[in-house]
């Protein structure tokens, strides 16, 4: 760790959220906002997991239902999108039919029905051949997806699993048109033609993507702005600069601790700020189909000589990372313990004994004195500070990094195609729902958020046992077999820590209310403007 730059930056303090009555919405204006990315890799929801997108494109889209936009902490808080009710499932729990809008209409002027709902949903669950589906493997519970008529959508589920709606609230299952998707399965990915509250106007490669509010728009009274620009800008220094001199007002992702400081020292009470946990985690992805990563020897000593207990607070003052925890988002009652963590690699209490056990597996292994590239994103926060931490952590046990630093497109086709030998990665998730969370870490087989190109069948086993799983007491068991075999029997992920999620902006944004998911409630249509 660099603790002198952690010095350098003196004491930090919290900032509260002061309490605001209620006020009614203004209509117009247009809102300037950063996305701290160079572009997104594609327009495609269903294809990316990545911010870039979702920040970039949720407003133009429509869903079938989301998080209640006024309470998005609410973890079990689901209201419709274009469906008319949130239904009760029936059959044992394993059916939910869905009555559909007759409103809703795409920006070219063709209506939104059904059929279109359940031709997206297939896209998503299981796409065609060269289609990918970033969160197909949130959907191994659905048998079947119907459309009987214009207005009705079915669900039938194999089994009945409260994983379910929460998996359906997904922000990135962007609503298509079925004669689209059965002309061009790709078209999406450069094209965007949704029925959300915003029409698209323009996009500029790596500059800006704009929108204008939708005329047809079918929830009364919405959208307030005007319209919108989200300027793209993977640098946080650029991004700050723009917030401090009222270039932009906002950017939705999160800042580190200093950076809150830094514009609440320059602006003032013009500034407010919002903090929450954020259900989002930095890992460290090894590819098994490389040498010497496919020795499971080899990957435990990567996460045995990262010191988490240790270097975590210095990562919190400097960096979004803040929480030392498991594969569990640390406050669901599925979360390891303390106690629990300290049985896991990587996770013991005493550093100095995990990285002489990392030296005499790499010893046994051969692979003493390795050295390889680290694959990692050009986004400070906190890609670049995870790599810095990481490297400096190996170095300790003999092994030499370099880095090999892309912009967001090509990282993520490097991811997919396997084109590296460790990665800096993330899983960042939207409703906090561990066990559909867990599927970033199955393999690639089931899971194509998965870059570890491994196959596990012990691990799937213990997956689908405990996905149906009733009883708590041994789901949380089976989440204890399934994280100790992730991250230490068989090490296919470095976890390093949970993040948390400040965002600071200019007072005059209204109708913003953070929750522990960058991702949801993106559609900027209840934003306004009181200037």
């Amino acid at each position: 760790m660099q603790h002198s730059i952690v010095a350098a930056l003196g004491l930090l303090f919290g900032l509260a959220l002061p309490a605001q009555a209620a006020e009614t919405p203004k209509r117009g204006g247009i809102l300037t906002f950063m996305i701290p990315a160079d572009s997104p890799p594609s327009f495609d929801g269903h294809r990316e997991s990545t911010f870039a997108t979702i920040h970039a494109v949720a407003p133009f889209y429509s869903v079938l239902i989301r998080a209640n936009p006024d309470d998005p902490a609410d973890v079990s808080n689901f209201v419709c999108d274009v469906c008319t009710a949130i239904p009760k499932p029936t059959d044992g729990g394993k059916t939910y039919t869905f009555a559909i809008r007759d409103d809703v209409r795409f920006s070219d002027g063709s209506a939104l029905d059904a059929f279109d709902v359940a031709a997206s949903w297939h896209h998503i669950v299981a796409p065609p051949p060269g289609v990918v589906s970033a969160r197909g493997g949130y959907y191994a519970m659905i048998d079947k997806i119907e459309a009987p008529d214009a207005r009705t959508v079915v669900f039938r589920l194999k089994f009945a699993t409260g994983a379910f709606l929460p998996a359906l609230a997904d922000p990135y299952a962007f609503l298509y048109r079925k004669e689209v998707l059965d002309r061009d399965p790709h078209w999406y990915e450069a094209n965007i033609q949704g029925s959300g509250p915003f029409r698209f106007t323009e996009y500029q490669s790596g500059q800006a993507i704009s929108g204008v509010r939708n005329p047809t728009y079918y929830r009364p009274g919405l959208p307030y702005l005007d319209g919108f620009t989200g300027i793209f800008a993977d640098k946080q220094a650029v991004r700050v600069a723009a917030i401090r001199s009222g270039r932009a007002a906002i950017e939705f992702r999160g800042f580190p601790p200093a950076t809150r400081d830094e514009l609440k020292a320059a602006l003032g009470d013009q500034l407010v700020v919002q903090e929450s946990d954020w259900n989002c985690g930095a890992l460290l992805t090894p590819n098994h189909a490389r040498k010497p990563f496919d020795d499971a020897r080899v990957r435990r000593a990567l996460t045995l000589a990262i010191d988490r207990w240790g270097d975590a607070a210095a990562m919190a003052r400097i960096t979004v990372s803040k929480t030392v925890g498991g594969i569990v988002f640390p406050t669901s009652p599925l979360a390891a313990t303390k106690e629990e963590l300290h049985n896991i690699a990587g996770y013991w209490p005493d550093i100095e004994k995990s990285r002489a056990e990392a030296r005499r597996l790499l010893k046994e292994a051969g692979a003493e004195g390795l050295k390889f590239e680290l694959l990692n994103r050009n986004i400070d926060q906190p890609y670049k500070f995870n790599a810095i931490w990481a490297i400096d952590a190996w170095s300790k046990i003999g092994i030499e990094v370099t880095q090999r630093v892309l912009p967001t497109g090509p990282y993520s086709e490097a991811l997919r195609q396997g084109d590296f030998a460790v990665a800096v990665d993330a899983e960042c998730q939207n409703i906090v729902n561990p066990l559909l969370d867990g599927t970033k870490y199955l393999p690639h087989s089931v899971s194509e958020a998965n870059y570890g190109h491994y196959d596990d069948p012990e691990e799937i086993a213990i997956y689908d046992r405990m996905m149906q799983e009733t009883d708590f007491a041994k789901q949380r068991q089976a989440m204890r077999e399934f994280e100790k075999l992730v991250l230490d029997t068989q090490a296919h992920e470095i976890f390093l820590l949970w993040r948390y999620r400040i965002v600071p902006y200019h007072r005059y944004v209204k109708g913003f209310k953070i929750g522990p998911s960058h991702y949801v409630n993106q559609d900027l249509a209840t934003i306004w403007l009181d200037r």
